[in-house]
């Protein structure tokens, strides 16, 4: 591979944008290609088809052959609040290889001792999406902690940024008050229509674990129905700013 181009594959892994390092099994050609620019590249259908699927593999097109090597960003799950639901829903993700991280304000809260193994993040949201690599649309975000204060922010955040699965706890009267506190702060009904609330499927939940299955069933729905590059050309490559 040429160097120029490794650390163009480098740059984009590290800032979780999707590419594909296109290379002519004749050796004559090699290109990156961004998932931005895949819909106006001549090999358009085939890069897109691989996107969505996120694996790598040889192409022919227009007789010749083509190794398409796919770089997807993992999925990752942020959930907002380290309560009891969180707790199971946690160890839950990382077995479906969701990468997650907890953020919570409430120090009493987010401690090693409750969540063994999980990045914790003990800030109120507003800092902490600063810190972390920016939503995106391979990002889920569960909101779990009942107060606006700190469920809020990350909800306009993740639903700016186009994150696959926006979701967050509470009854249908609490998240028609979460509508119009989001309406008021700017947000289109098309965005606020994005939001999962209540989070879940309706499989009958009660207990903090079984609406933490229904939560990931919800998140893992939402990630097999639709591919990444499908959800970016949806959403638009709008991301969380500080």
């Amino acid at each position: 591979m040429r160097l120029d181009l490794l650390k163009q594959l480098n740059a984009e892994r590290a800032a979780r944008r999707a590419t594909i390092l296109v290379t002519s099994l004749d050796g004559s050609e090699q290109r990156l290609v961004r998932e931005a620019e895949a819909a106006a590249d001549p090999l358009a259908d085939e890069l897109l088809r691989r996107l969505d699927a996120g694996k790598s593999g040889v192409v022919e097109v227009a007789g010749r052959s083509w190794f398409l090597t796919v770089q997807v960003p993992p999925p990752r799950l942020v959930i907002i609040g380290a309560v009891h639901i969180s707790q199971a829903l946690a160890p839950m993700a990382a077995m479906v290889d969701l990468d997650v991280t907890i953020i919570d304000p409430r120090t009493a809260f987010a401690t090693p001792e409750r969540f063994p193994g999980v990045a914790l993040v003990a800030l109120w949201p507003e800092e902490a999406l600063v810190r972390l690599p920016p939503l995106d649309p391979y990002t889920a975000v569960a909101a779990l902690t009942h107060d606006p204060k700190i469920d809020d922010p990350a909800l306009e955040a993740a639903l700016k940024a186009g994150c696959f699965y926006v979701g967050a706890l509470g009854s249908r009267k609490t998240h028609a008050r979460r509508v119009e506190r989001l309406a008021a702060s700017g947000l289109s009904q098309e965005l606020i229509g994005r939001l999962r609330a209540p989070i879940g499927l309706e499989i009958g939940a009660v207990s903090p674990p079984e609406i933490a299955v229904s939560v990931l069933a919800e998140v893992i729905a939402a990630l097999r129905r639709s591919g990444p590059w499908e959800r970016t050309r949806e959403n638009g490559p709008t991301r969380a700013g500080p």
